[in-house]
């Protein structure tokens, strides 16, 4: 990532958990992996932003819907110039992947 991206590039994690949930799940990454996550987590919890772009998975054998595993880079006018969308929550972008999809809007 080149300088200007870290200075021009904002990462949010977006989820239906309310806030004592997220802590959990903080609280759980920074024991299993050492690594507190350094970006802003945001509730969700009547799920606006998730429905805005149809992310719930349709799985009528869960008690509630879930979120698919989802990465997008939005440009700074709001439109998804790139997305990762995953049913496995265990299977995320490639790092290369996010950066390559940013390069492409700094060559818009």
């Amino acid at each position: 990532m080149t300088e200007e991206q870290k200075r021009t590039t904002e990462l949010l994690a977006v989820s239906v958990d309310d806030h004592e949930k997220q802590q959990m799940m903080i609280d759980r990454i920074s024991m299993e992996d050492g690594i507190v996550p350094d970006y802003p987590l945001l509730s969700d919890p009547d799920h606006r932003v998730i429905d805005r772009y149809g992310l719930f998975n349709p799985d009528e054998s869960r008690r509630r819907p879930v979120p698919h595993p989802t990465t997008l880079v939005i440009d700074r006018r709001g439109v998804v110039r790139w997305k990762f969308v995953e049913i496995d929550y265990r299977i995320r972008p490639k790092p290369e992947d996010i950066i390559a999809a940013l390069n492409a809007l700094a060559d818009m």
